[in-house]
């Protein structure tokens, strides 16, 4: 009998795609338990934004939130999400950081890492895949799914077979703004089952409406794993519901090795806390919607909110269609990055600019130009050879080696320069990761400032 695993997705990606990863952890701790016998392959509990908000919101210690996870669940795999060269911020960071998070994330109770990166630039992967073989857990390639002239299925599948000669024990589909349709779901997951033979894992959201039929299509094509969401807080931005996909999968004569009377008991828990979300507006029905605005601009959920709310503060909402008409020639004139952090920031914001300055180009951003000079990685397709004479120059040529080795290791001279405000190397990384962010937490922590209890959540400001 054919076998589809589930991650469990409601402890990161469900309650960041839906709240902002605002979830205590008081709101959850009493359920892992149960959680740890449902039967799931692995939960994602960490990664992602949750780093930084536990600081930044919740008064939490992101690597304390992780041991306490792990101690109330032995027996389940725990999943994160790691952005390759950028860990969990928005810049590449040195290979000794990078190694050095990786290394500190599995002592701590990961035991899964999907790695990605944003130009699938995979030189931006490597070091933290290596250093994650190296410490025992399993390093799972993600490819960051979008659709272009120069995304075929040729060349998502030697990316495939790149990753698999690097050592991944997995490949994951990333679809971030739940564009991939049933049909292209299909194509991709038989391309790369036909070049490379490991896992593969499907994760989508359900913004546009596709997501189940996608994820149906892709285990008929052969998918192992698929990533879901209890159904409290599943679909809108968030991923289909698991207890939906377990019995169709189920129906449909495949193994899951899902508990269902665990698996209700989990959203039973989960249900109350979704309901005080709404009530309090910290989870705003509008994200529960179907919007098949992506299906046309590729435009992720998270982007698309971010455009109106810059084009709200500069009294400009009116531009809006010509923003999103602008924002595909933008990624064009890029070389088609995907659509996902920190691309989509970029091009959303330099299309608006465009559109708002009268004139395409007229002011660059800086990490545009960051990008054109080759600090992110290789561009996928053919940059805007005028755009980037104008950023580089006559003559210019973006770098070829991988940014991060031109950075200098910073870990050990920061630890130093810390002093005892860092009890442990993790107080290191967090300050590394998120400077002015850490120096509050950790100066609450100092004077033992109380941290919100239980769904006292503060709205998004």
């Amino acid at each position: 009998m054919k076998k589809v695993l589930f991650t469990e997705t409601v402890l990161r990606d469900a309650n960041q795609s839906l709240i902002a990863t605002r979830m205590p952890i008081e709101a959850f701790e009493p359920i892992l338990e149960t959680m740890d016998k449902a039967g799931y392959y692995s939960v994602e509990c960490w990664g992602g934004a949750t780093f930084d908000s536990c600081m930044r919101y919740l008064n939490e210690d992101p690597w304390e939130r992780l041991r306490r996870i792990k101690a109330k669940m032995p027996n389940t795999k725990l999943q994160m999400l790691l952005r390759g060269q950028n860990l969990l911020g928005y810049k590449h960071y040195p290979d000794d950081v990078v190694r050095k998070f990786v290394e500190r994330s599995v002592a701590n109770g990961i035991d899964v890492i999907r790695i990605f990166d944003a130009l699938n630039d995979i030189r931006n992967i490597e070091v933290a895949v290596d250093e994650t073989l190296k410490n025992g857990a399993i390093a799972s390639g993600a490819i960051s799914y979008t659709t272009s002239p120069v995304h075929t299925l040729e060349k998502y599948a030697q990316l495939c077979a790149d990753m698999k000669s690097m050592g991944v024990q997995t490949i994951c589909i990333k679809d971030m703004a739940g564009v991939m349709t049933p049909a292209e779901s299909y194509d991709l997951v038989s391309a790369i089952k036909d070049k490379v033979d490991v896992p593969i894992v499907l994760h989508t959201h359900c913004t546009t409406g596709m997501a189940f039929m996608t994820y149906l299509k892709g285990v008929e094509a052969g998918a192992d794993i698929i990533d879901t969401a209890t159904s409290c807080l599943s679909g809108g931005t968030s991923q289909p519901a698991t207890e939906t996909l377990y019995h169709a999968l189920e129906q449909l004569g495949y193994e899951t090795g899902l508990k269902e009377e665990v698996i209700n008991a989990v959203n039973n828990h989960f249900k109350k806390y979704s309901e005080e979300c709404l009530q309090s507006g910290l989870l705003d029905p509008k994200v529960l919607k179907t919007d098949t605005n992506a299906l046309n601009y590729k435009i992720p959920g998270g982007m698309l909110s971010n455009l109106i709310s810059q084009l709200k503060q500069q009294n400009a909402i009116e531009r809006l269609d010509e923003v999103l008409a602008e924002t595909p020639r933008v990624r064009e004139d890029l070389g088609y990055p995907p659509l996902v952090t920190p691309m989509s920031q970029m091009v959303g914001v330099q299309a608006a600019t465009n559109v708002l300055l009268g004139e395409r180009y007229k002011s660059i951003g800086k990490e545009v130009k960051a990008y054109l000079r080759g600090e992110y990685g290789r561009a996928p397709g053919e940059v805007n050879a005028e755009l980037e004479q104008k950023v580089l120059g006559e003559g210019g040529k973006p770098m070829e080696c991988r940014f991060a080795d031109t950075l200098e290791p910073i870990f050990e001279k920061t630890k130093a320069e810390l002093g005892s405000r860092a009890k442990c190397d993790e107080d290191v990384l967090s300050y590394i990761s998120f400077p002015q962010v850490a120096e509050k937490f950790f100066a609450d922590r100092e004077k033992g400032a109380e941290r919100p209890v239980k769904y006292k959540i503060e709205l998004i400001g």
